[in-house]
């Protein structure tokens, strides 16, 4: 039985950043991309309590908070309200949203691996990294 083909992919993690100043961060999700396939995944976790807990004096309420997060995965997935970038390759969209910023909603620096399921790993990083 032949098995399948082992695929690069990169990911990063996804934070909130409360007071960008402090470089303090909560790990709220993860994004995935595989250039070969045109694969591209991300998923947010957004525990307001859970935020509130870590950054208690937050000036940023839960609905804006959702905003960002929300923006953040619709640029991700190509999804149509995000504008001109929804047209982007994939590879393109997780460079852009992956790069260094100055922001409450920021990455880490992207890591590579090998993957014959993408999903699979996805899954498995996200539970490990994220949940």
């Amino acid at each position: 039985m032949q098995s399948k083909p082992e695929n690069l992919y990169e990911y990063a993690v996804v934070r909130f950043v409360p007071k960008v100043e402090r470089e303090e961060f909560i790990n709220v999700g993860l994004i995935m991309m595989c250039k070969r396939r045109r694969w591209i995944r991300t998923a947010i976790v957004a525990d307001f309590a859970r935020v509130k807990a870590f950054a208690p004096a937050l000036a940023i309420s839960e609905n804006m908070l959702r905003k960002h997060l929300d923006a953040f995965e619709s640029m991700a997935s190509g999804h149509v309200s995000a504008g001109e970038m929804s047209c982007w390759p994939v590879e393109e969209r997780f460079r852009w949203l992956t790069a260094v910023r100055s922001a409450c909603i920021q990455t880490s620096r992207p890591h590579p691996g090998m993957s014959a399921d993408l999903d699979a790993d996805f899954d498995r990083l996200f539970a490990e990294l994220v949940l």
